[in-house]
Protein backbone atom coordinates (compact mmCIF):
# COMPACT_ATOMS: atom_id res chain seq x y z
CA UNK A 1 0.00 0.00 0.00
CA UNK A 2 1.57 3.40 -1.22
CA UNK A 3 2.07 6.09 1.54
CA UNK A 4 0.61 9.40 0.77
CA UNK A 5 2.88 12.10 0.70
CA UNK A 6 2.91 14.41 3.73
CA UNK A 7 2.07 17.97 2.48
CA UNK A 8 5.92 18.95 3.49
CA UNK A 9 6.88 16.43 1.13
CA UNK A 10 4.51 17.47 -1.46
CA UNK A 11 5.83 20.68 -1.05
CA UNK A 12 9.48 20.18 -1.01
CA UNK A 13 9.33 18.49 -4.85
CA UNK A 14 7.30 20.88 -5.80
CA UNK A 15 10.28 23.52 -4.84
CA UNK A 16 12.44 20.91 -6.55
CA UNK A 17 10.76 20.67 -9.51
CA UNK A 18 10.27 24.36 -10.04
CA UNK A 19 13.88 24.93 -9.24
CA UNK A 20 15.39 22.30 -11.99
CA UNK A 21 12.74 23.56 -14.53
CA UNK A 22 14.50 26.80 -14.24
CA UNK A 23 17.89 25.80 -14.52
CA UNK A 24 16.81 23.77 -17.85
CA UNK A 25 20.34 22.70 -19.17
CA UNK A 26 22.42 24.59 -17.35
CA UNK A 27 24.52 24.16 -14.07
CA UNK A 28 24.26 26.51 -11.03
CA UNK A 29 27.65 27.89 -9.96
CA UNK A 30 29.64 26.66 -7.02
CA UNK A 31 32.83 27.34 -5.78
CA UNK A 32 36.04 25.75 -4.41
CA UNK A 33 38.88 27.04 -2.33
CA UNK A 34 40.93 27.29 -6.16
CA UNK A 35 38.28 30.45 -6.79
CA UNK A 36 39.47 33.68 -5.68
CA UNK A 37 35.90 34.59 -4.44
CA UNK A 38 35.50 31.43 -2.36
CA UNK A 39 36.74 32.48 0.86
CA UNK A 40 34.87 35.78 0.42
CA UNK A 41 31.36 33.84 -0.37
CA UNK A 42 32.16 31.49 2.54
CA UNK A 43 32.15 34.86 5.08
CA UNK A 44 29.62 36.45 3.22
CA UNK A 45 26.94 34.03 2.77
CA UNK A 46 27.74 30.44 4.65
CA UNK A 47 29.03 32.52 7.99
CA UNK A 48 27.63 29.77 10.60
CA UNK A 49 29.64 26.88 9.01
CA UNK A 50 33.11 26.89 10.60
CA UNK A 51 35.64 23.96 9.70
CA UNK A 52 38.26 22.84 11.66
CA UNK A 53 41.10 21.48 9.87
CA UNK A 54 42.45 17.79 10.99
CA UNK A 55 45.83 19.64 12.51
CA UNK A 56 43.48 21.31 15.41
CA UNK A 57 42.45 18.14 16.35
CA UNK A 58 44.40 16.14 19.22
CA UNK A 59 46.64 13.83 17.39
CA UNK A 60 46.11 11.12 20.57
CA UNK A 61 41.77 11.76 20.14
CA UNK A 62 42.68 11.19 16.42
CA UNK A 63 43.91 7.71 16.73
CA UNK A 64 41.42 6.39 19.76
CA UNK A 65 38.72 7.84 16.82
CA UNK A 66 40.15 6.02 14.10
CA UNK A 67 40.66 2.92 15.46
CA UNK A 68 36.81 3.04 16.97
CA UNK A 69 35.36 3.53 13.59
CA UNK A 70 37.84 0.63 11.91
CA UNK A 71 36.39 -1.75 15.55
CA UNK A 72 32.80 -1.13 14.41
CA UNK A 73 33.24 -2.17 10.73
CA UNK A 74 35.28 -5.06 11.18
CA UNK A 75 32.41 -6.45 13.36
CA UNK A 76 29.63 -5.72 10.86
CA UNK A 77 27.66 -3.29 12.89
CA UNK A 78 27.40 0.08 10.84
CA UNK A 79 24.15 -1.39 8.64
CA UNK A 80 22.07 0.39 5.99
CA UNK A 81 18.70 1.86 6.50
CA UNK A 82 15.75 0.49 4.62
CA UNK A 83 13.74 4.15 4.78
CA UNK A 84 11.09 5.74 3.28
CA UNK A 85 11.16 8.05 0.28
CA UNK A 86 7.99 9.72 -1.31
CA UNK A 87 6.50 6.43 0.04
CA UNK A 88 8.70 4.07 -1.74
CA UNK A 89 11.18 1.62 0.13
CA UNK A 90 15.02 2.47 -0.52
CA UNK A 91 17.92 1.04 0.58
CA UNK A 92 20.50 4.01 1.81
CA UNK A 93 23.85 3.68 0.49
CA UNK A 94 25.67 4.58 3.58
CA UNK A 95 25.83 2.34 6.48
CA UNK A 96 24.94 3.63 9.76
CA UNK A 97 24.86 3.50 13.81
CA UNK A 98 23.42 5.03 16.45
CA UNK A 99 25.08 5.58 19.02
CA UNK A 100 23.87 7.72 22.25
CA UNK A 101 22.23 8.60 25.29
CA UNK A 102 20.78 5.57 26.74
CA UNK A 103 17.17 5.11 25.92
CA UNK A 104 17.15 8.04 23.01
CA UNK A 105 15.78 7.39 19.38
CA UNK A 106 16.54 9.26 16.43
CA UNK A 107 14.14 9.25 13.57
CA UNK A 108 15.02 10.56 9.33
CA UNK A 109 13.17 9.66 6.53
CA UNK A 110 10.71 7.89 8.37
CA UNK A 111 12.80 5.30 10.31
CA UNK A 112 13.40 5.46 14.10
CA UNK A 113 16.81 4.71 15.00
CA UNK A 114 17.76 3.35 18.48
CA UNK A 115 20.91 4.26 20.16
CA UNK A 116 23.56 1.45 20.97
CA UNK A 117 24.37 3.58 24.83
CA UNK A 118 27.49 4.96 25.00
CA UNK A 119 29.12 3.63 28.50
CA UNK A 120 27.71 5.84 31.29
CA UNK A 121 28.08 5.51 35.56
CA UNK A 122 26.17 2.50 37.06
CA UNK A 123 25.38 1.02 33.52
CA UNK A 124 25.03 -2.56 33.75
CA UNK A 125 24.63 -2.74 29.73
CA UNK A 126 26.38 -5.70 27.84
CA UNK A 127 27.49 -5.15 24.63
CA UNK A 128 28.16 -7.95 21.86
CA UNK A 129 32.09 -7.12 21.69
CA UNK A 130 34.32 -5.67 24.63
CA UNK A 131 35.76 -3.80 21.94
CA UNK A 132 32.43 -2.60 20.95
CA UNK A 133 31.93 -1.18 24.34
CA UNK A 134 35.15 0.86 24.22
CA UNK A 135 34.02 2.30 20.80
CA UNK A 136 31.33 3.14 21.40
CA UNK A 137 33.11 5.16 25.09
CA UNK A 138 35.70 6.66 22.69
CA UNK A 139 32.81 8.61 20.38
CA UNK A 140 31.83 9.65 23.78
CA UNK A 141 34.73 11.05 24.63
CA UNK A 142 34.69 12.81 21.23
CA UNK A 143 31.48 14.07 21.41
CA UNK A 144 32.49 15.86 24.62
CA UNK A 145 35.41 17.56 22.59
CA UNK A 146 33.33 18.16 20.00
CA UNK A 147 30.62 19.99 22.30
CA UNK A 148 33.43 22.22 23.72
CA UNK A 149 34.46 23.41 20.46
CA UNK A 150 30.96 24.22 19.42
CA UNK A 151 30.78 26.20 22.19
CA UNK A 152 33.94 27.91 21.78
CA UNK A 153 33.13 28.65 18.08
CA UNK A 154 29.72 29.96 19.16
CA UNK A 155 31.17 32.08 21.62
CA UNK A 156 33.51 33.62 19.16
CA UNK A 157 31.10 34.16 16.37
CA UNK A 158 28.92 35.80 19.44
CA UNK A 159 31.74 38.07 19.96
CA UNK A 160 32.94 38.93 16.65
CA UNK A 161 28.95 40.21 15.56
CA UNK A 162 28.85 41.93 18.68
CA UNK A 163 32.70 44.22 17.80
CA UNK A 164 30.62 44.28 14.29
CA UNK A 165 34.35 43.10 13.16
CA UNK A 166 33.76 42.91 9.07
CA UNK A 167 37.71 41.65 8.39
CA UNK A 168 38.56 37.82 6.72
CA UNK A 169 38.29 35.60 9.74
CA UNK A 170 41.40 33.91 11.57
CA UNK A 171 42.58 30.52 9.43
CA UNK A 172 43.14 27.22 11.61
CA UNK A 173 45.22 25.93 9.22
CA UNK A 174 46.74 26.88 6.07
CA UNK A 175 43.42 27.57 4.36
CA UNK A 176 40.24 27.37 6.01
CA UNK A 177 37.91 30.15 8.52
CA UNK A 178 38.05 29.58 11.78
CA UNK A 179 34.97 31.01 12.73
CA UNK A 180 32.44 33.05 10.28
CA UNK A 181 29.80 36.47 11.08
CA UNK A 182 26.52 35.72 12.30
CA UNK A 183 23.61 37.51 13.62
CA UNK A 184 22.52 36.71 17.54
CA UNK A 185 19.91 38.13 19.41
CA UNK A 186 21.17 37.93 23.17
CA UNK A 187 21.83 34.39 23.58
CA UNK A 188 23.26 33.85 26.63
CA UNK A 189 26.04 30.78 27.60
CA UNK A 190 22.92 28.50 29.35
CA UNK A 191 21.23 28.64 25.78
CA UNK A 192 24.53 28.28 23.72
CA UNK A 193 25.33 25.36 25.93
CA UNK A 194 21.78 23.92 25.39
CA UNK A 195 21.80 24.08 21.53
CA UNK A 196 25.32 22.46 21.80
CA UNK A 197 24.54 19.63 24.26
CA UNK A 198 25.07 16.47 21.33
CA UNK A 199 23.06 13.97 23.22
CA UNK A 200 23.85 11.49 19.59
CA UNK A 201 25.91 10.88 17.00
CA UNK A 202 25.10 9.23 13.89
CA UNK A 203 28.14 7.15 12.42
CA UNK A 204 28.07 7.16 8.60
CA UNK A 205 30.26 4.82 6.45
CA UNK A 206 30.04 4.07 2.85
CA UNK A 207 32.92 2.59 0.17
CA UNK A 208 32.06 4.40 -3.17
CA UNK A 209 33.95 1.59 -4.71
CA UNK A 210 31.27 -0.75 -3.78
CA UNK A 211 28.59 1.10 -4.77
CA UNK A 212 27.48 0.28 -8.56
CA UNK A 213 25.17 3.42 -8.59
CA UNK A 214 25.11 6.65 -7.16
CA UNK A 215 22.85 10.09 -8.02
CA UNK A 216 24.59 12.65 -9.82
CA UNK A 217 24.18 15.93 -8.02
CA UNK A 218 21.35 17.82 -9.72
CA UNK A 219 21.93 21.87 -9.39
CA UNK A 220 25.85 22.76 -9.65
CA UNK A 221 27.05 19.50 -11.41
CA UNK A 222 29.29 18.67 -8.23
CA UNK A 223 29.36 15.02 -9.32
CA UNK A 224 28.63 11.78 -7.36
CA UNK A 225 26.56 11.93 -4.16
CA UNK A 226 27.09 9.88 -1.37
CA UNK A 227 24.21 12.06 0.84
CA UNK A 228 21.45 13.96 -1.48
CA UNK A 229 20.64 18.04 -0.52
CA UNK A 230 18.98 17.91 2.66
CA UNK A 231 17.85 19.46 5.69
CA UNK A 232 19.31 17.33 8.99
CA UNK A 233 15.79 16.23 10.79
CA UNK A 234 14.60 15.99 14.11
CA UNK A 235 17.11 18.40 15.92
CA UNK A 236 16.49 21.17 18.36
CA UNK A 237 15.62 24.00 16.79
CA UNK A 238 18.59 26.19 15.90
CA UNK A 239 20.92 23.70 17.25
CA UNK A 240 24.21 23.34 16.34
CA UNK A 241 25.59 19.94 14.35
CA UNK A 242 29.00 19.18 14.82
CA UNK A 243 30.95 16.45 12.16
CA UNK A 244 34.54 14.28 12.49
CA UNK A 245 35.17 13.06 9.18
CA UNK A 246 37.48 10.05 8.37
CA UNK A 247 38.55 9.00 5.08
CA UNK A 248 40.82 6.31 4.58
CA UNK A 249 44.38 6.91 3.37
CA UNK A 250 44.62 5.86 -0.67
CA UNK A 251 44.51 7.77 -3.71
CA UNK A 252 43.60 11.14 -1.60
CA UNK A 253 47.45 12.35 -1.01
CA UNK A 254 47.99 11.92 -4.27
CA UNK A 255 44.48 13.81 -5.95
CA UNK A 256 45.54 16.59 -3.39
CA UNK A 257 49.25 17.10 -5.61
CA UNK A 258 47.73 16.59 -8.72
CA UNK A 259 45.42 19.78 -7.30
CA UNK A 260 47.71 22.22 -6.28
CA UNK A 261 50.33 20.71 -9.39
CA UNK A 262 46.94 21.46 -11.68
CA UNK A 263 44.90 24.51 -10.64
CA UNK A 264 43.22 24.68 -14.05
CA UNK A 265 41.19 21.43 -13.26
CA UNK A 266 37.68 22.61 -13.23
CA UNK A 267 35.56 22.32 -10.44
CA UNK A 268 35.73 19.46 -7.55
CA UNK A 269 38.26 16.90 -7.39
CA UNK A 270 35.83 13.76 -7.62
CA UNK A 271 38.36 11.45 -5.94
CA UNK A 272 38.61 14.03 -2.75
CA UNK A 273 35.09 13.79 -0.51
CA UNK A 274 33.47 17.18 0.02
CA UNK A 275 30.62 18.81 1.52
CA UNK A 276 28.24 20.95 -0.48
CA UNK A 277 26.19 23.75 1.13
CA UNK A 278 23.48 25.98 -0.61
CA UNK A 279 21.29 28.34 0.42
CA UNK A 280 18.15 26.83 0.19
CA UNK A 281 16.03 26.87 -3.40
CA UNK A 282 18.11 30.03 -3.99
CA UNK A 283 19.71 30.48 -7.58
CA UNK A 284 21.67 33.16 -7.32
CA UNK A 285 24.36 32.59 -5.01
CA UNK A 286 26.99 30.12 -5.83
CA UNK A 287 27.71 26.75 -3.98
CA UNK A 288 30.09 25.73 -1.85
CA UNK A 289 32.06 22.45 -2.32
CA UNK A 290 34.37 22.04 0.69
CA UNK A 291 36.79 19.09 0.50
CA UNK A 292 36.98 17.08 3.38
CA UNK A 293 40.48 15.64 4.74
CA UNK A 294 41.23 12.80 6.96
CA UNK A 295 40.47 14.20 10.84
CA UNK A 296 38.82 17.11 9.35
CA UNK A 297 35.81 18.95 11.64
CA UNK A 298 33.09 21.17 10.43
CA UNK A 299 30.33 22.65 12.71
CA UNK A 300 27.00 24.07 11.35
CA UNK A 301 25.95 26.54 14.20
CA UNK A 302 22.32 28.18 15.08
CA UNK A 303 19.93 27.92 12.26
CA UNK A 304 22.53 27.55 9.51
CA UNK A 305 20.57 24.06 9.38
CA UNK A 306 17.30 24.99 8.49
CA UNK A 307 18.22 27.85 6.23
CA UNK A 308 20.74 25.65 3.96
CA UNK A 309 21.25 22.39 2.85
CA UNK A 310 23.88 20.10 2.79
CA UNK A 311 25.18 17.05 0.31
CA UNK A 312 28.11 14.75 0.91
CA UNK A 313 29.67 14.46 -2.58
CA UNK A 314 31.54 10.75 -2.61
CA UNK A 315 35.34 10.93 -3.09
CA UNK A 316 37.55 7.58 -4.20
CA UNK A 317 38.13 5.95 -1.02
CA UNK A 318 35.81 4.38 2.06
CA UNK A 319 34.95 7.14 4.73
CA UNK A 320 33.20 7.02 8.02
CA UNK A 321 32.23 10.01 9.67
CA UNK A 322 30.96 10.76 13.12
CA UNK A 323 27.51 13.43 13.18
CA UNK A 324 26.65 14.74 16.37
CA UNK A 325 23.62 16.18 16.88
CA UNK A 326 21.52 17.77 19.53
CA UNK A 327 18.16 15.26 18.92
CA UNK A 328 14.74 16.62 19.53
CA UNK A 329 13.74 13.76 21.90
CA UNK A 330 10.48 15.16 23.57
CA UNK A 331 8.77 12.06 21.91
CA UNK A 332 11.73 10.07 21.22
CA UNK A 333 13.09 8.11 24.48
CA UNK A 334 12.29 4.91 26.36
CA UNK A 335 11.11 6.92 29.15
CA UNK A 336 8.87 9.35 27.36
CA UNK A 337 7.24 5.96 25.71
CA UNK A 338 7.01 4.08 29.15
CA UNK A 339 5.02 6.99 30.34
CA UNK A 340 2.63 7.25 27.85
CA UNK A 341 1.88 3.37 28.14
CA UNK A 342 1.17 3.57 31.63
CA UNK A 343 -1.24 6.63 30.87
CA UNK A 344 -2.85 4.57 29.11
CA UNK A 345 -3.34 1.68 30.96
CA UNK A 346 -4.32 3.50 34.32
CA UNK A 347 -8.00 3.21 32.70
CA UNK A 348 -7.74 -0.52 32.51
CA UNK A 349 -9.54 -2.69 35.08
CA UNK A 350 -8.31 -5.95 35.26
CA UNK A 351 -10.74 -8.27 36.39
CA UNK A 352 -9.01 -11.01 39.20
CA UNK A 353 -8.80 -14.54 37.94
CA UNK A 354 -10.65 -14.47 34.71
CA UNK A 355 -8.02 -12.27 33.04
CA UNK A 356 -10.38 -10.42 31.43
CA UNK A 357 -10.11 -6.55 31.30
CA UNK A 358 -12.91 -3.78 31.63
CA UNK A 359 -12.48 -0.22 31.52
CA UNK A 360 -12.69 2.52 34.00
CA UNK A 361 -14.29 5.20 32.39
CA UNK A 362 -15.57 5.43 29.01
CA UNK A 363 -15.38 9.26 28.69
CA UNK A 364 -14.56 9.70 24.82
CA UNK A 365 -11.85 11.99 25.42
CA UNK A 366 -10.04 9.20 27.46
CA UNK A 367 -11.03 6.48 25.01
CA UNK A 368 -9.54 8.51 21.94
CA UNK A 369 -6.42 9.19 24.35
CA UNK A 370 -5.60 5.16 25.02
CA UNK A 371 -6.27 4.54 21.24
CA UNK A 372 -4.13 7.28 20.00
CA UNK A 373 -1.21 6.10 22.38
CA UNK A 374 -2.06 2.40 21.44
CA UNK A 375 -1.31 3.65 17.86
CA UNK A 376 1.92 5.44 18.72
CA UNK A 377 3.41 2.34 21.04
CA UNK A 378 2.56 0.01 17.98
CA UNK A 379 3.74 2.39 14.74
CA UNK A 380 6.62 4.57 16.33
CA UNK A 381 8.58 1.79 18.32
CA UNK A 382 7.47 -1.79 18.35
CA UNK A 383 6.99 -1.94 14.81
CA UNK A 384 10.03 0.71 13.91
CA UNK A 385 11.99 -1.43 15.54
CA UNK A 386 11.82 -5.02 14.58
CA UNK A 387 11.40 -3.95 10.79
CA UNK A 388 15.03 -3.50 11.50
CA UNK A 389 15.94 -6.99 12.18
CA UNK A 390 17.77 -8.32 15.15
CA UNK A 391 20.60 -6.01 14.23
CA UNK A 392 20.64 -3.80 18.10
CA UNK A 393 21.27 -7.63 19.81
CA UNK A 394 24.56 -7.32 17.88
CA UNK A 395 25.33 -4.06 19.70
CA UNK A 396 24.53 -4.19 22.61
CA UNK A 397 21.40 -5.85 25.29
CA UNK A 398 20.26 -2.46 26.10
CA UNK A 399 17.06 -2.25 23.91
CA UNK A 400 16.00 -6.10 25.00
CA UNK A 401 13.88 -5.16 28.26
CA UNK A 402 12.29 -2.12 26.96
CA UNK A 403 11.00 -3.90 24.02
CA UNK A 404 9.69 -6.43 26.06
CA UNK A 405 7.57 -4.04 28.14
CA UNK A 406 6.48 -2.15 25.75
CA UNK A 407 5.16 -5.28 23.66
CA UNK A 408 3.42 -6.37 27.32
CA UNK A 409 1.93 -3.14 27.46
CA UNK A 410 0.54 -2.98 23.82
CA UNK A 411 -1.13 -6.28 24.79
CA UNK A 412 -2.72 -4.89 27.74
CA UNK A 413 -4.00 -1.83 25.18
CA UNK A 414 -5.01 -4.41 22.34
CA UNK A 415 -7.41 -5.87 24.74
CA UNK A 416 -8.84 -2.39 26.60
CA UNK A 417 -9.74 -1.76 22.30
CA UNK A 418 -11.64 -5.18 22.71
CA UNK A 419 -13.47 -3.68 25.59
CA UNK A 420 -14.51 -0.49 24.11
CA UNK A 421 -16.08 -2.73 21.18
CA UNK A 422 -18.15 -4.95 24.01
CA UNK A 423 -19.05 -1.27 25.13
CA UNK A 424 -20.40 0.06 21.70
CA UNK A 425 -21.76 -3.61 20.84
CA UNK A 426 -23.66 -3.18 24.21
CA UNK A 427 -27.25 -3.09 23.65
CA UNK A 428 -27.06 -1.46 27.39
CA UNK A 429 -25.40 1.59 26.19
CA UNK A 430 -27.26 4.82 25.56
CA UNK A 431 -27.15 5.66 21.71
CA UNK A 432 -25.87 8.93 21.96
CA UNK A 433 -22.89 7.68 24.03
CA UNK A 434 -22.10 4.95 21.89
CA UNK A 435 -22.37 7.28 18.57
CA UNK A 436 -19.99 9.87 20.60
CA UNK A 437 -17.71 6.70 21.72
CA UNK A 438 -17.43 5.88 17.77
CA UNK A 439 -16.77 9.12 17.01
CA UNK A 440 -13.93 9.27 19.14
CA UNK A 441 -11.64 5.85 18.31
CA UNK A 442 -13.28 5.14 14.41
CA UNK A 443 -10.44 7.09 12.55
CA UNK A 444 -7.74 5.76 14.78
CA UNK A 445 -8.98 2.12 14.42
CA UNK A 446 -8.95 3.12 10.36
CA UNK A 447 -5.80 4.54 10.68
CA UNK A 448 -4.08 1.00 12.66
CA UNK A 449 -5.76 -1.23 10.01
CA UNK A 450 -4.07 0.89 7.31
CA UNK A 451 -0.67 1.08 8.68
CA UNK A 452 -0.49 -2.70 9.65
CA UNK A 453 -1.45 -3.19 5.56
CA UNK A 454 1.39 -0.66 4.98
CA UNK A 455 3.82 -2.17 7.17
CA UNK A 456 3.25 -5.94 6.41
CA UNK A 457 3.59 -5.22 2.60
CA UNK A 458 6.98 -3.72 3.73
CA UNK A 459 8.13 -6.32 5.31
CA UNK A 460 7.20 -8.85 2.27
CA UNK A 461 8.84 -6.15 0.07
CA UNK A 462 11.58 -7.79 -2.90
CA UNK A 463 14.04 -5.32 -1.46
CA UNK A 464 13.51 -6.51 2.16
CA UNK A 465 14.03 -10.21 1.40
CA UNK A 466 17.56 -9.42 -0.46
CA UNK A 467 18.72 -8.00 3.07
CA UNK A 468 20.99 -10.36 5.62
CA UNK A 469 19.37 -12.52 7.77
CA UNK A 470 19.73 -10.62 10.96
CA UNK A 471 18.68 -7.29 9.21
CA UNK A 472 15.83 -8.53 7.64
CA UNK A 473 12.47 -7.19 8.23
CA UNK A 474 9.85 -8.64 11.05
CA UNK A 475 6.58 -7.72 10.96
CA UNK A 476 5.85 -7.73 14.40
CA UNK A 477 3.81 -7.79 16.47
CA UNK A 478 1.91 -10.77 14.12
CA UNK A 479 -0.59 -13.05 14.73
CA UNK A 480 -2.91 -15.45 13.12
CA UNK A 481 -6.66 -15.11 12.95
CA UNK A 482 -7.93 -17.34 15.75
CA UNK A 483 -4.88 -17.01 17.72
CA UNK A 484 -6.47 -18.23 21.17
CA UNK A 485 -4.49 -15.33 23.29
CA UNK A 486 -5.12 -12.45 21.21
CA UNK A 487 -8.57 -11.13 21.66
CA UNK A 488 -8.70 -8.91 18.14
CA UNK A 489 -7.32 -10.05 14.61
CA UNK A 490 -4.86 -8.70 13.30
CA UNK A 491 -6.57 -7.34 10.15
CA UNK A 492 -9.24 -4.94 11.71
CA UNK A 493 -11.14 -4.43 8.15
CA UNK A 494 -14.42 -6.18 9.27
CA UNK A 495 -14.33 -4.26 12.71
CA UNK A 496 -13.65 -1.02 10.66
CA UNK A 497 -16.61 -1.78 8.50
CA UNK A 498 -18.98 -2.72 11.45
CA UNK A 499 -17.84 0.52 13.19
CA UNK A 500 -18.83 2.64 9.88
CA UNK A 501 -22.06 0.55 10.02
CA UNK A 502 -22.82 1.51 13.73
CA UNK A 503 -22.08 4.58 13.37
CA UNK A 504 -24.45 5.27 9.84
CA UNK A 505 -27.28 3.84 11.19
CA UNK A 506 -27.80 5.98 14.18
CA UNK A 507 -27.48 8.64 12.03
CA UNK A 508 -29.99 7.85 9.10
Amino acid sequence: MKRTQTAEEREREAKKLRLLEELEDTWLPYLTPKDDEFYQQWQLKYPKLVLRESSSVPEGLHREVQAAFLTLHKHGVLFRDLVRVQGKDVLTPVSRILIGNPGCTYKYLNTRLFAVPWPTKGSNTRYGEADIATACQTFLKLNDYLQVKTIQAWEELVAKDKANINVVPVCIGPDFPRVGMGSFDGQDEVDIRNRSAYNVTLLNFMDPQKMPYLKEEPYFGMGKMAVSWHHDENLVERSAVAVYSYSLEGPEEESEEEEEENPQLEGRDPDIWHVGFKISWDIETPGLAIPLHQGDCYFMLDDLNATHQHCVLAGFPPRFSSTHRVAECSTGTWGYISQRCQLAVQNIREEAGSGDVSLKSLEPAVLKQGEEIHNEVEFEWLRQFWFQGSRYKRCSNWWCQPMTQLEDLWRKMESATNAVLREVRSAEVPVEQRNEILTAILALLTTRQNLRREWHARCQSRIARTLPADQKPECRPYWEKDDPLMPLPFDLTDIVSELRSLLLEAKA
